[in-house]
């Protein structure tokens, strides 16, 4: 699950649905306490659009190399576009969100 994965209305800069609790740095969003990586927020607008039409029409044909392709492509996986490690799928409560997640 990533991004596009959750139902939601995108954040202009953050790229996260609105739905859910967005880390403050905006690499994540998180889902029942696990985190998600956000898309790459210095994509592009058009490009990101174009990524999402790709990513959900791959869905729908069930095309799994082209869903993966979409997805490195917006940063949902992949190398991360920060520096610095990466908690993707990780529970909040056992990462350096730990804190933050436990004030929500």
């Amino acid at each position: 699950m990533g991004v596009s994965d959750a139902v939601g209305i995108w954040t202009g800069a953050k790229r996260c649905p609105m739905d859910y609790p967005v880390t403050p740095d905006g690499r994540y969003f998180v889902v029942r306490g696990r985190l998600w990586r956000c898309a790459n927020p210095k994509l592009p607008e058009r490009k990101r659009e174009k990524l999402v039409k790709d990513l959900m029409a791959a869905r729908r044909t069930k095309d799994r190399e082209g869903v993966d392709k979409a997805k490195r492509a917006l940063g949902e996986r992949g190398p991360t576009w920060w520096k610095g490690p990466d908690y993707n799928r990780y529970l909040a409560k056992n990462t350096p969100y730990a804190d933050w997640f436990s004030a929500l």
